[in-house]
C-alpha cells in the first residue's frame, strides 16, 4: 500500500510542477505583452489614449492570473500536509531547489559563519 501512495504522490508532484510552470510561463509571456503594447503605440505614432482600454484589460488579466498563482501556491502546500497525513513525509518531492525559508535559513548560516571567522 505505501508504494501505491509513493507511486500516486509522484505522479501527482509532476502534476502540480508542470502545473506550476504553467502559470508562471503563462504570466511571464502576459507581462511581455503589457510590455510591448506602450511600445507599439509609440512606434506607430499614435496617441497615449489609442489603446489604453486594451492595456487596462490586459494589466486586469494579468492580476487574475497572479491571483490564480497565489491559489497554485496554497494548493502546493496543502499537497504537501496531505502528504505528510498518508505517512510520506519523508518523501522528498520538489525541485532540487530550496525552499525560501530554508534558503534563508542557510544564508543566515552562512553569515553566521563568516562573522565567526572574521572575529
Amino acid at each position: 500500500m505505501l508504494r501505491e501512495r509513493r507511486v500516486a504522490a509522484e505522479n501527482m508532484a509532476k502534476k502540480l510542477f508542470a502545473a506550476e510552470q504553467a502559470i508562471d510561463d503563462a504570466i511571464s509571456k502576459m507581462a511581455d505583452l503589457i510590455g510591448y503594447m506602450p511600445i507599439a503605440r509609440s512606434n506607430a505614432h499614435l496617441s497615449a489614449v489609442i489603446g489604453q482600454d486594451a492595456i487596462s484589460e490586459a494589466a486586469e488579466t494579468l492580476n487574475v492570473m497572479v491571483e490564480a498563482r497565489r491559489h497554485l501556491v496554497t494548493t502546493h502546500n496543502r499537497l504537501a500536509e496531505t502528504r505528510d497525513q498518508v505517512g510520506l513525509q519523508a518523501m522528498a518531492m520538489g525541485s532540487t531547489d530550496m525552499k525560501p525559508p530554508l534558503q534563508a535559513a542557510k544564508q543566515n548560516e552562512n553569515i553566521v559563519n563568516m562573522t565567526d571567522h572574521a572575529a
